[in-house]
């Protein structure tokens, strides 16, 4: 019996190979379709009137909401008017607290509902 528990033994069933590495293939893009030129929104490329107030920081003439809001965060990061703790947050001067309603400090997502009430259509 000695000998037959030495076969089973020896008969121990081959260690298993780990499954070889998969060699990793660049995905191939499907060829670019050419995209139709992107048309800006008409509403945005409004030109509009700003108010007196408004017009002190952005300027006098009629301009597209798009480029008041350009001049707007450029007057915002010339004058350093960004909360240094709380980036979203802008802190009004004197020239940009009529246009905020009096506030002294506003977030950048209410800043443009803020604006808009300031501006009327040329």
């Amino acid at each position: 019996m000695a000998t037959a528990k030495k076969k089973s033994t020896a008969k121990k069933s081959p260690a298993k190979k780990a499954a070889p590495a998969k060699k990793k293939v660049a995905a191939k893009k499907a060829p670019a379709k050419k995209a139709a030129a992107r048309k800006p929104n008409a509403a945005f490329m409004k030109a509009m009137q700003p108010s007196a107030q408004l017009a002190a920081v952005v300027g006098n003439k009629a301009m597209p909401r798009t480029e008041v809001t350009k001049k707007l965060w450029a007057y915002i990061k010339k004058n350093n008017l960004q909360d240094a703790k709380e980036r979203r947050m802008i802190n009004a001067d004197d020239n940009l607290k009529p246009i905020f309603g009096g506030k002294k400090q506003v977030s950048m997502f209410d800043m443009t509902k803020l604006v808009n009430k300031h501006l009327s259509e040329a």
